[in-house]
């Protein structure tokens, strides 16, 4: 099985709260995770593909060969959570340009609002096999 990666702003709480949530709830062990900061990014990522740290897109999916990023990345990584998470994905019919407005608002905001980390998240043992 092939599993789809989610590249995260590892400093960021917010962030690693989300991590933490989807790993909860990934009962189809479909994710693995590698924070933004790390190399993985380079082995995974072209350079087009990189967030620049200072933008707002703090999330980025790679599935299936594909790259999704901020609003597109959340929707489908909210689809492979199962029933009632899934059901957000019915969002994807807004038109990105306003699902991304309304993503790069949070994300703007995040670490004022949530807080930020000197270094990453360190994963436990039990949990170090799905990250990168």
């Amino acid at each position: 099985m092939q599993h789809s990666i989610i590249f995260f702003d590892g400093v960021c709480n917010l962030c690693t709260s989300s991590v933490k949530f989807v790993i909860k709830r990934d009962r189809n062990d479909v994710f693995r995770f590698a924070p933004l900061q790390g190399d993985m990014v380079g082995r995974y990522l072209g350079a087009s593909d990189r967030p620049d740290h200072t933008a707002p897109g703090s999330i980025i999916l790679l599935e299936d060969g594909k790259i999704y990023k901020r609003s597109g990345a959340a929707l489908r990584i909210a689809r492979r959570l199962g029933f009632g998470w899934n059901l957000l994905y019915a969002f994807i019919i807004v038109p990105a340009f306003i699902r991304d407005f309304v993503y790069d608002q949070i994300a703007q905001r995040r670490y004022r609002i949530w807080g930020k980390e000197e270094s990453c998240m360190v994963p436990t043992a039990e949990l170090k096999a799905k990250f990168l």
